[in-house]
């Protein structure tokens, strides 16, 4: 989570956004970006969804099932 908290805080700072401008782009309660930054693990998916949505950012999953089950779908 550490890293996800790092990523979202410096597109956040990059894009001159206060946490409480986030907040609002992203319409979720502005608690909860000081929650993600620091580290809160009870975020719900969908609203973490929502602030990475807010800055450009997406969420994927890896792994070699996932590899593989990509790679049996593109051929």
């Amino acid at each position: 989570m550490q890293d996800l908290r790092d990523i979202i805080q410096y597109h956040r700072k990059l894009a001159g956004l206060s946490r409480i401008r986030l907040a609002e782009t992203a319409g979720v309660g502005k608690t909860v970006i000081f929650d993600i930054e620091h580290g809160k693990q009870t975020v719900r998916l969908e609203t973490l969804l929502k602030v990475l949505e807010a800055l450009n950012l997406r969420l994927a999953v890896a792994g070699p099932i996932v590899d593989q089950v990509k790679e049996s779908s593109d051929a």
